[in-house]
């Protein structure tokens, strides 16, 4: 089964989304490596994300061989999936960074991936009537269980209002720039998932510039090559590439699947935490890794089951 605005076959966009969340995952690895090497603040590194990422994909649309011409996107409609997108993007990763500032990396991080499923989940069923059906509410819990265990197992962290209020707000931008991608691709429009991205990083690099201007743009390091090899990294996979698999897939496949199989993210950065990094592997991580994984899978079975069979009825003579 396929988008038709797209061409996208739901296993293939679940392999997008698969690999957008691995590679999202080595983005907090790296962002460790330029913290420790130099004085770059958190909003300034999300800033130089979004513009690297910009213009890399910029530079992506204006080499790769020209298409066939495509059904064109209202102006309207392509207006309000670049601004909304991009407005997302910057609530979303702004506010996680405030609210691991205030609350702790644990307790924010927790919060805020845990709180996403579940408001795409009553958002999708609200806005564009999908239901996520009993084998979809197990994932969305066992998601839920695996992260808690992952991210909380193990370390104290300190709960504050502020902080959880600053995480719930990155929940919502992130349910936001799902629930949009998702209503947008379903009911098609032939939009071009680098364009859009590119568009978003350049609404959402505008709107982080003024507080990371104030942070400090121009890190001071004696590493300066490794802190510039590091920053072209972090612009190139877990943005500009793995944003662009991000709507592709999203526009396709159903937005409780989306949340739940983005929770990738935390495990592919558990595993560099221990590989590269050499962080202890807790019984914890191991536990709360499995059940996520399990999640995931069983997810993306239950996603491919139901397209096949909405591909089935479709081609059922009446």
């Amino acid at each position: 089964m396929s988008n038709p605005a797209s061409g996208l076959s739901v296993g293939r966009s679940l392999c997008y989304l698969i690999i957008a969340g691995v590679a999202w995952g080595t983005a907090g690895a790296a962002a460790s490596l330029i913290f420790g090497a130099s004085d770059l603040g958190p909003l300034a590194l999300s800033f130089w994300r979004c513009a690297g990422g910009l213009v890399l994909l910029l530079a992506a649309v204006v080499l790769r061989p020209r298409r066939a011409a495509t059904r064109v996107e209202p102006r309207r409609r392509r207006l309000v999936r670049i601004v909304g997108t991009g407005v997302g993007l910057a609530v979303f990763q702004t506010a996680y960074f405030a609210a691991v500032q205030a609350t702790g990396l644990a307790v924010g991080t927790v919060v805020t991936l845990g709180a996403g499923p579940v408001l795409i989940a009553l958002g999708a069923r609200l806005t564009l009537g999908e239901r996520l059906g009993f084998a979809g509410l197990a994932a969305v819990v066992g998601a839920l269980a695996g992260l808690a265990v992952l991210v909380l197992g193990g370390e104290s962290g300190t709960v504050r209002p502020a902080g959880i209020a600053l995480a719930l707000l990155s929940a919502a931008g992130y349910a936001a720039i799902t629930l949009l991608t998702r209503r947008l691709g379903r009911d098609g429009g032939g939009a071009d998932p680098i364009t859009t991205t590119a568009w978003a990083f350049g609404i959402a690099a505008v709107l982080l510039l003024p507080m990371a201007a104030r942070e400090g743009l121009a890190p001071q390091t004696a590493q300066t090559a490794q802190v510039l090899v590091l920053l072209v990294y972090v612009a190139a996979v877990p943005t500009a590439l793995a944003y662009a698999l991000y709507f592709a897939g999203a526009a396709v496949v159903r937005a409780a699947t989306v949340s739940v199989v983005m929770l990738l993210e935390p495990v592919s950065a558990a595993v560099i935490a221990v590989v590269v990094l050499h962080e202890r592997l807790s019984a914890a991580t191991v536990a709360g890794a499995l059940l996520l994984l399990v999640a995931v899978v069983g997810q993306a079975v239950a996603e491919t089951r139901g397209a096949a069979d909405a591909r089935r009825e479709a081609v059922v003579p009446v």
